[in-house]
Parts: structure tokens; C-alpha cells; sequence
């Protein structure tokens, strides 16, 4: 399906980039020098360039929209815009009356909501549409003071609901019908009618019993990639909600060292579950959005040290039609995933499907049920498996029996962007075409299962990486695209062939500034590790006339930890302020994406179960030979830094290979794998009982007497995630071996540096490190 003749013709007359804002960069360069002057603050400047694009893109609910945030001057401070495809234009729909979010302006919930998130955004973070019978549109924007409604009809936004800091409002979301809004406040799950702007509680006790109603867990928000506690039936009519009890978790205290005071104001206590210990106790019940009793699941998870439990981390939560409740379960050793089906009304439950996986399981967001246009299959659902060793759809019936493949290979999908039952289509985002692409691609829905399965159709066009966001009627889709060579860019495509039907946004001003900083995108290689497996690299290379012929001191910036990908065709790589800031000053940079790493299919990723720092650590010793091999690397002269895993990696490398390495930057690292937390250490690593040997070979300490290069290890003392404690754990190891080291601590900063003097200081000392021990 097309748009309306009435709207092509409107939108063929404006392909200048209307998302574009008129932006003047007074740091064109005049001359040659200014070319290649690259000040140190570059570094730490947000947006990195290019990546001002708009984000948090969707379609109105009549899809006549598209909405997103956006900051005209370049900035972190966002605010929401619209452009409508009928017209072509654009307007900015709502701007905060008061400036919106800052980082000093929320909560400490807030705070930690954010690091979680990994959240940066200020403005505006986020915005969801008002879906109701009426013709208004209608926008919800949670802000730190309060819950706002924007009629797109009013100039005026009008304040719904008041927040504070005491009292804050936490993840509110509307209804589907539209009429309600969903939060939580002091620890309980309240309903505020839109219509009328009467609130209700709809669940008491918690607080006054160590729990939270409506609230993910830390465990859930960190490492199982779920940010929320509650969720709306489809019909508006139920919630669903998890009841999250620490008690057997014992608390972790963080003391504010860098403050003028001390007492309560200057700590605080997490409950954070080490690996081999409890968990937090969730449980998972429904309530009428009416208010009224709560009928609990009969499901009940963690609070205990037992390996076996089947019913340890509620890892998902998904409504089905006819307000059938489904519960994706992981058991303690993360070996298997039951998915649960609950009648709401006994809270009696039905295994639909059990999975099971030698490697370990990986969660995903592709569960996706069926319910109209195909009636032999209504009620069914969409599931992705790793069962083959790649992650492939699979179609089941109501009743979760298996009834055949949709897509096969080796190859990935990674997100199902929509379903399109009546046409019988699939639409994913995967790995077709190689492991350093994302593509958009469409498939069958229900294929000829009696034949080979046909290959999917790409839909997004250009190398590189796509983030598409799918329109509500299915027939068309903004493809934000970028790639080595270009910064995003985002466009207007139709889903019937990929075809762009209107280009939205262009930054040329990243141009301008990869132009005056001399930004170049690295190249991407292959070598091959040890056992002969592919690995992609990506080298920056000095400029060849300013700095002559290799071979370079060289820097190797590494993560290297499993669920991420460093070296892929994006635009990020290009931007690596760091990367390209060492390449100004003649060092070569170096990544190798090593086994143990993300989008490469179990059998890669499992390489590094039980045993941490082995494996990864010899791919970064390989891609290190290659450089020298390839006349690249000057042998002696060679460093290696990163960050968390990355950070432990680095500092992991200098102690096993001490011939190879002469110094490391390790920014808040895990030391001992027996002080991370239960989900993502049991995940890869076993419980402690069960992998004695591997704890130990994995702990940076038992390594340090080998040590001979350099070591720098930063760290924030508040970090929650990774404890300080990792790094003064280090530092006894080091202390008690004769080795020497350095320490930059920042006393008032989490697991990342935020503060933008705090961030330059970083960088300055960094450099300082590496000119005087390269």
C-alpha cells in the first residue's frame, strides 16, 4: 500500500530535509592549523557529533504524524517535534515549561532509573501518544515536576499531575484505550483518570514491609533489559504488576566520601545480590485498573540459593488477547526458559513452551502474539529460539505447540519490528547480510513448510546500521540510517519495497566538524583467532603525512564482554572521540570484536562460559600479533584500555601478558567475579559452588604477580553497579605484590563520569598516562 496521490505529491515537493534546523558552527577552520588542532574537551562533548539527529521517533496513532525528540541548538536538551506528511511541515508541539529534566532537578530514584538506563537526554527524555475515539491528538510528557498533556490543538500544555522529589512520580504510562495513566509513588501502583483527574491507589503495604509494588528490581533493570514493573491489558480493564521483596538480599552501603557531611544524607544502601547469594523475592499479580482485590499468579521467584530453581528471575511479562497473561520464567542457572500462561481470574498457570539451551539462554523481546486475519493460527504466537545456534522465529499454536520455522540460517534476528497478519508478513531486523550490518528485512509469516524456507527481503537500503520504527498500519517505516562513512541520516520509506518515499533529516554540521577535526573512519579487517575462527577488527591509522609510515605506538580499546559489539559499519566507529584523538597525536587505535561477543551466534558467544579473561583476553593477544605481522604495531610500545568489562579486560591483559602489553587504562573495572551480581555473572560465569577454579582464574588478584607495564585504574566511588570495592580489592592484590600503579578516583561520580569537568579532567589524565608510558 501507498500514501494518498494528495500526499506523494506534497511530500515530492519537499525532499530538502524538513527536520532540518538552521544551525551556524562558529568553528569552521580558516586555515590549515585549524584542521588539525583537536582540543582534549572534544572528547567529552554530548552529542557526539551526528548523533543530535532526532530520536524516539513514532507514528501518531492515525499515523498522519511523526513525532520525536529533537534539539535545535545541538545540545543534550531535547524537546518534542512534529511533522506532518500531509502538509510536509513541521512544528515543535512541546517545550517544557520550565526547561524540563536536568541532573538536578530529580529524584535519587531518578537518578538511578538513569544509569540504568544509560540515559544522558535532558529536556524532554520521553513522550507517549494519547490514543482516544476523539479526534484530538494528544501527547502524555512526564517531566521531573509533573505529568503533562499536550493538545496538539492548544498552545498550552496543561499539568495532569504534580511530582517532587519527596514524592516522586516513577515510570508513568497511559492506558491503551487512553483514559488512564499508570505510576508509581512511594513504592505503591496508583491509576489516575484522565477524564475526571481523580487518582487511586490500587496497592498498599509495601512500604512498611520492605517491598515495592510496581517496580523493576535492580537485577531486572541492569542486566535482564526490563525497565519496567507493570503492564496494561490490551482492553485498559487489568494491570499487571510484580511485587519485589529484598529482605533476604542484605544491603550493600555506599558512603558519599566526597561530601561535607556525613550521616544518612551521605550514604546509601542497595540491595544488591552477589553471585552464589539470594535474589530478591518477585511475585506477579493482576489488579482492575477500577481498583479492587489482587489476584496473585501461582508464581513465585527467587529468595533463595538454590541452583536448581525453576522459578528464579520473571524475566518478561507480555498480554495476550483475551487478556491471557504470559510469563517468561528463567531458571537459576539460566540453562532453561519456561513461558507460563495465567488465567487472571484463579491465577492458575499452563506451561505453553520450555526451552532449553547447554550454553545458556538469551533473553529477547520477539514473543509477539497472533490474533486476527489468520484464524487457523488466532490466539497462536510468534517465539524465537537459539536452538540451531542462531536466534530464528518459530510459529506456535494457542496452545504453545510447535508448528514450523519461519526463518533459518547463520544468521540472526534480533528484534520482530511488526506482523502483518492479514498479508502474512514478518518484519525483523537481523544479521542477513553479515554480522557488522543491521538491515530490515520481511518474510512469511506462515511459508511452504513442505519446501526450503525463502529467503527474507531487505528492505532498508545502504550498507551500514538501520533503526526503523514501523507505522500502525504497516505501510510504511522511518529508516534511521548510518554508517562509516555517513551520520545518521532518517528517512520516510514504504515497507511494500523499501523505496524512500521522502528524505527527513541530514546533519551537515557533522560533516563540518569530522571535517575540521580530520575525523577518519577506520578500516575494518578480518584475522583469525587461534583456533582459526573469523574475527572483525577495526584499525585508525596516524595520518601517514603528518606522522610518516608504520609502524605506531599503538592503543587497543577493548570491551570485549558478551551482549555488545564493538566493530560493526556505523557511524559510531567513526566518532570514537577517543579513538580519533590518540590518532591525532600519532597512535594507532586497534578493536577486535573477540569471542564471547554479541551477534556471532551461540557457538561464538559461548566461548567464554566459565572462564572470563581467557579466551577474550588471547583474541585481543591475536589481534595484536596481526598488527605487528602487518608491519602496524611497534612491538613493546603497545597499550590497551577500556571500560567495566572492558576496564577488567584491560587490566586482565597487562597481567597474562606482560611481554605484550606496557601499560592499561582500566576504568571502573570487575576484579573478582565473586563481588558482581548474581544474573549476569551466574550467566557466563556458574555459580561459585560449581566453578570454583574458574573464579579464580578469572580474578584479575591472581594475576598481578606477573604484572610488568603500567597500570592506571580509575573508578567512581559511588559507582552501584560495579562497587569501588573492585578496585581497592586491586589494589591490595598490588600492594602485597610490590607492584606499582596509579589512582583516580572520583568521589562523587557513579560507573560512568557525568560531570562535564570531571569527564575533561578524565581525559586529560588519561592522555598523560599514555604519552608518558607508551
Amino acid at each position: 500500500m501507498q500514501l494518498a496521490d494528495e500526499t506523494k505529491k506534497n511530500l515530492k515537493r519537499s525532499r530538502s530535509f524538513p527536520f532540518e534546523m538552521l544551525v551556524t558552527d562558529n568553528k569552521t577552520p580558516q586555515n590549515v592549523e585549524d584542521c588539525i588542532l583537536f582540543p582534549i574537551d572534544e572528547i567529552v562533548q554530548h552529542p557526539l557529533p551526528g548523533y543530535a539527529a532526532p530520536t524516539l521517533i513514532t507514528f501518531s496513532p492515525d499515523d498522519n504524524l511523526i513525532t520525536y525528540l529533537f534539539s535545535p541548538d545541538q545540545t543534550l536538551n531535547r524537546k518534542v517535534f512534529a511533522f506532518d506528511l500531509k502538509s510536509s511541515k513541521q512544528e515543535l508541539i512541546f517545550s517544557p515549561p520550565d526547561g524540563g529534566l536536568d541532573e538536578d532537578n530529580i529524584s535519587p530514584e531518578e537518578k538511578l532509573r538513569r544509569e540504568r538506563l544509560r540515559e544522558r537526554g535532558l529536556g524532554v527524555t520521553r513522550y507517549e501518544w494519547v490514543k482516544t475515539s476523539s479526534k484530538k491528538k494528544t501527547i502524555m510528557v512526564p517531566l521531573p515536576n509533573g505529568i503533562y498533556f499536550q493538545d496538539l490543538s492548544s498552545p498550552n500544555p496543561v499539568l495532569k499531575l504534580s511530582s517532587s522529589p519527596s514524592s516522586p512520580i516513577i515510570d508513568p504510562h497511559i492506558s491503551p484505550d487512553g483514559s488512564m495513566i499508570a505510576f508509581v509513588r512511594d513504592c505503591e501502583l496508583h491509576v489516575l483518570y484522565a477524564l475526571y483527574n481523580e487518582q487511586r491507589q490500587l496497592t498498599s503495604g509495601a512500604a512498611e514491609n520492605g517491598m515495592t509494588h510496581g517496580l523493576a528490581e535492580y537485577i531486572a533493570q541492569e542486566e535482564m533489559d526490563r525497565k519496567n514493573g507493570y503492564w496494561w491489558s490490551l482492553d485498559s480493564r487489568f494491570i499487571a504488576f510484580t511485587e519485589v521483596d529484598s529482605s533476604d538480599v542484605p544491603h550493600y552501603r555506599i558512603m558519599h566520601q566526597g561530601k561535607d557531611s556525613v550521616g544518612p544524607e551521605a550514604e546509601e544502601d542497595h540491595s544488591y545480590p552477589f553471585a552464589g547469594a539470594s535474589n530478591v523475592r518477585v511475585r506477579l499479580g493482576v489488579v482492575p485498573s477500577a481498583g479492587g482485590p489482587i489476584t496473585w499468579m501461582d508464581l513465585q521467584c527467587g529468595g533463595s540459593h538454590e541452583s536448581e530453581s525453576e522459578e528464579e528471575y520473571l524475566a518478561r511479562v507480555i498480554w495476550m488477547h483475551g487478556n491471557g497473561l504470559v510469563a517468561q520464567v528463567v531458571n537459576r542457572t539460566q540453562s532453561r526458559i519456561r513461558l507460563l500462561k495465567f488465567d487472571i481470574k484463579t491465577g492458575l498457570g499452563k506451561v505453553l513452551l520450555v526451552e532449553e539451551q547447554e550454553t545458556w539462554i538469551n533473553l529477547h523481546d520477539c514473543f509477539t502474539p497472533l490474533d486476527r486475519g489468520l484464524s487457523k493460527f488466532s490466539g497462536g504466537f510468534i517465539w524465537a529460539s537459539e536452538k540451531t545456534g542462531f536466534r530464528h522465529l518459530y510459529l506456535h499454536d494457542a496452545n504453545g505447540a510447535f508448528l514450523g520455522a519461519i526463518t533459518e540460517g547463520e544468521w540472526m534476528v534480533e528484534q520482530i519490528a511488526g506482523v502483518n497478519e492479514v498479508l502474512g508478513l514478518v518484519y525483523f531486523t537481523g544479521t542477513v547480510d553479515g554480522p557488522l550490518e543491521h538491515h530490515l528485512y520481511s518474510t512469511k509469516l506462515v511459508p511452504d513448510w513442505n519446501a526450503p524456507l525463502p529467503a527474507p527481503k531487505r528492505l532498508t537500503q545502504g550498507n551500514g546500521k538501520h533503526i526503523v520504527a514501523l507505522d500502525h498500519h504497516l505501510r510504511n517505516f522511518v529508516d534511521i540510517h548510518d554508517s562509516l562513512k555517513s551520520p545518521p541520516r532518517v528517512s520516510l520509506c514504504s515497507l511494500d519495497d523499501g523505496n524512500v518515499i521522502i528524505d527527513l533529516y541530514e546533519s551537515p554540521l557533522a560533516i563540518t566538524r569530522q571535517k575540521r577535526l580530520q575525523l577518519e573512519p577506520p578500516e575494518i579487517v578480518n584475522i583469525r583467532a587461534n583456533d582459526g575462527t573469523i574475527l572483525y577488527g577495526a584499525v585508525y591509522k596516524p595520518d601517514i603525512m603528518k606522522y610518516g609510515p608504520p609502524p605506531y605506538r599503538t592503543m587497543v580499546s577493548v570491551y570485549g564482554g558478551p551482549a555488545v559489539q564493538s566493530v560493526l559499519d556505523s557511524w559510531m566507529n567513526t566518532v570514537d572521540m577517543r579513538a580519533q584523538y590518540l590518532r591525532s597525536k600519532g597512535i594507532l587505535v586497534w578493536k577486535v570484536d573477540n569471542r564471547g561477543t554479541a551477534r556471532r551466534g551461540l557457538k561464538f558467544e559461548g566461548a567464554i562460559k566459565n572462564q572470563f579473561g581467557s579466551i577474550d583476553a588471547e583474541d585481543q593477544v591475536a589481534g595484536v600479533r596481526w598488527l605487528i605481522k602487518q608491519g602496524l604495531a611497534i612491538p613493546g610500545r603497545i597499550g590497551i584500555y577500556g571500560w567495566s568489562y572492558g576496564g577488567y579486560l584491560s587490566a586482565m591483559s597487562l597481567a597474562r601478558f606482560p611481554d605484550v602489553f606496557c601499560c592499561a587504562v582500566s576504568g571502573a573495572p570487575v576484579t573478582s567475579w565473586d563481588g558482581y551480581d548474581t544474573f549476569y555473572t551466574e550467566k557466563y560465569m556458574g555459580l561459585p559452588a560449581h566453578n570454583t577454579s574458574g573464579y579464580h582464574s578469572s580474578s584479575v588478584m591472581t594475576h598481578v604477580e606477573k604484572m610488568k607495564g603500567k597500570l592506571l585504574l580509575i573508578h567512581g566511588m559511588i559507582d552501584e553497579n560495579v562497587h569501588f570495592r573492585h578496585t581497592a580489592r586491586l589494589v591490595n592484590a598490588l600492594v602485597d605484590a610490590g607492584k606499582s600503579y596509579e589512582l583516580m578516583i572520583f568521589p562523587d561520580e557513579r560507573h560512568m563520569p557525568r560531570k562535564h569537568q570531571d569527564r575533561i579532567y578524565m581525559e586529560e589524565r588519561i592522555w598523560d598516562f599514555i604519552e608518558r608510558n607508551l
